[in-house]
């Protein structure tokens, strides 16, 4: 079914202002060094965040004092080589620094998600030579990054000559794009077979790439996630990712195998986690509004002096952080399965990629997808239920409460979840890994 084209906007609504967080760029100046100070940055930025996080929602400036943040706090480098100035931590870390941002404010949770997703394509679907020079190009100029990749609407068309290609085309959804300093590509190449795709990272502030600024959704109103048009946008054959530039063909020894399917359960993984942050810092937020402000109900035959001391508070408290507990270990194991799988095959050439097999990539889905699937059930159960325990009064516009979950439940209609819940039966039941898709 052919995409309806929302009207283009060229100029962008009002920004915040990036001058606002200014100190922290001294602050900051200097690399945490080892995991556990990545994730105490993290942490850091979360509680920056946190504490103006429902009026700037309502707000609905374009997020670029939240990037500049971000920027300041060297999170955008948490995955990048040492030898362009990045922190060279593995995924797992990457993903917690995701959750623990989410906490203190879902929209950049996923704006840091995303980028750190589109950051690494060249290490994925490039080759070593394009890996190298975009992780210099990234890293030493602190980019952010994002992406015009959205599957469900028709593929860019890309044209080519001797020299170059070019893409042309209409996104609805860009995550990030409009507040990026690169922004990844992907299009289908006009008159070749419809497999035949080209990924490229091209500089975001030229004249062919046209921002909408039409998010204005119930949730994540942070993450200038709406449409673009892409006109005439070029790039030279040696930025197709992994492709030849002599033989203007995909590279077999990159393309031809399973390792740059592993993109797709990468950026499900930074899905489950900022969800896993935004219903952390839900079940926070609510715990210090029950302390401070809910009243105890003095009308059910055995009345407590606290709201803290009712039974079904306790009760649902505990609940809710028991299964929050459970959904982040199985996060965190499919953390290390992708740990295990990069460090085995990502770092060797491409020799050492192609040894990843099909039911090794496979299994690694369905480590990611069984913990999307328990973030998404436990993270709008508790979302939602947080009212249950913090009373009517939480209920005012002020308070803020009700962003988490409108954050997650936009969110999770992404991709149906029923959809892994199918696939992970299949697995279960026929030992079946799925076929990789722009989903699985």
């Amino acid at each position: 079914m052919a995409t309806t084209e929302l009207p283009v906007i060229s100029k962008a609504p009002s920004s915040s202002d990036p001058a606002i967080y200014q100190e922290y760029e001294s602050k900051w100046a200097t690399l945490p060094e080892d995991a556990e100070g990545w994730l105490q940055r993290a942490r850091d930025v979360a509680a920056v965040l946190a504490v103006d996080a429902a009026a700037r929602e309502k707000a609905n400036k374009s997020p670029r004092a939240e990037v500049a943040l971000l920027k300041h706090s060297g999170l955008l480098k948490v995955l990048g080589p040492k030898k362009y100035g990045g922190g060279e931590q593995p995924w797992s870390v990457g993903y917690k620094a995701i959750r623990e941002v989410a906490k203190g404010d879902g929209s950049i949770g996923m704006l840091l998600g995303y980028h750190l997703l589109w950051s690494r394509t060249a290490d994925v679907v490039g080759n070593e030579e394009q890996a190298d020079r975009f992780q210099k190009l990234i890293i030493e100029n602190n980019y952010y990054v994002g992406g015009a990749v959205n599957p469900r609407d028709s593929d860019l068309k890309i044209t080519y000559d001797d020299e170059k290609i070019t893409y042309n085309g209409f996104k609805n959804f860009t995550t990030g794009a409009a507040v990026s300093d690169l922004i990844v590509l992907e299009g289908a190449v006009d008159g070749r077979p419809p497999e035949e795709h080209i990924f490229a990272i091209v500089p975001t502030a030229q004249a062919g790439i046209v921002f909408s600024y039409n998010w204005d959704n119930i949730g994540l109103r942070l993450t200038e996630s709406g449409a673009a048009k892409i006109e005439n946008v070029s790039a030279p054959w040696a930025d197709a990712l992994g492709w030849d530039a002599a033989t203007k063909k995909p590279d077999p020894a990159v393309l031809g195998i399973a390792f740059p399917s592993l993109l797709l359960p990468s950026i499900q993984l930074v899905f489950t986690n900022f969800y896993l942050g935004i219903a952390f810092g839900a079940l926070d937020f609510a715990k210090n509004y029950t302390i401070t402000h809910t009243r105890p109900w003095p009308y059910g035959g055995d009345p407590k002096p606290s709201a803290t001391d009712e039974f079904h508070i306790l009760s649902i408290y505990g609940n809710f952080f028991a299964h929050l507990r459970a959904a982040e270990a199985l996060a965190d194991h499919a953390g290390a399965e992708a740990d295990r799988v990069y460090g085995a095959y990502g770092g060797g050439g491409l020799a050492r990629r192609a040894e990843l097999t099909p039911r090794e990539r496979g299994d690694w889905a369905e480590w990611v997808a069984s913990a999307k699937v328990v973030a998404t059930d436990t993270g709008l159960r508790v979302t939602a239920g947080v009212f249950e325990v913090t009373g009517a009064r939480s209920t005012t516009s002020k308070v803020g409460l009700d962003r988490f979950w409108r954050d997650l439940r936009t969110h999770t209609l992404h991709d149906p979840v029923a959809y892994k819940n199918r696939e992970l039966g299949r697995y279960v039941l026929l030992g079946e890994v799925p076929a990789p898709t722009w989903y699985t």
